[in-house]
């Protein structure tokens, strides 16, 4: 099974492709899409719809996992990375492909076992449990690995439970 995961975000988008085969987690592909700053909103936004169109037709997963807009308190920020969740909603239903949506909180429990881990906890669980050299960076890229893990933890619970997504 392979798994698209992906750190939403309109300047720097993270994404992290696992495969699931039986208990093992491997990685597939990772790294990031960047716009340039300075380029309008609806220029962005075309431009990672493509990015992740084209990974999805390269890669052909079977899941979407994306991270829920966690609403901070600025609502600007919030809007963008909003508008760049939408793009990937859009080209994983174009697709056809299930979209699993996952909240910091369960991202962090699923992958270190605390709710409240920091960042360097999380890159370094998501370097082990992937068996990487090395902590992928930059961070958006590790966190989209991390959602991707998350989902394939949640695949495997509710398997157990009988149930499917």
């Amino acid at each position: 099974m392979l798994i698209l995961g992906i750190d939403p975000g309109t300047a720097i988008m993270g994404y992290g492709l696992i495969e699931k085969k039986g208990s093992r987690l491997l990685a597939v592909d990772y790294g990031c899409w960047r716009t340039p700053a300075h380029t309008p909103m609806t220029e962005r936004l075309l431009m990672l719809y493509n990015d992740i169109a084209a990974c999805i037709k390269n890669h052909q997963p079977n899941f979407v996992a994306v991270e829920e807009l966690f609403f901070n308190r600025n609502t600007t920020t919030a809007i963008s990375v909003g508008q760049a969740r939408g793009v990937i909603l859009l080209a994983a239903a174009q697709a056809g492909i299930p979209v699993s949506e996952y909240t910091p909180l369960q991202v962090k429990q699923s992958v270190t076992g605390y709710g409240r881990a920091d960042k360097q906890q999380i890159q370094q669980m998501v370097k082990a449990l992937l068996g990487l050299p090395e902590i992928p960076k930059p961070d958006d890229t590790a966190d989209a690995l991390a959602i991707a893990i998350c989902h394939a933890h949640s695949v495997n619970l509710l398997n157990r439970m009988g149930g499917s997504l």
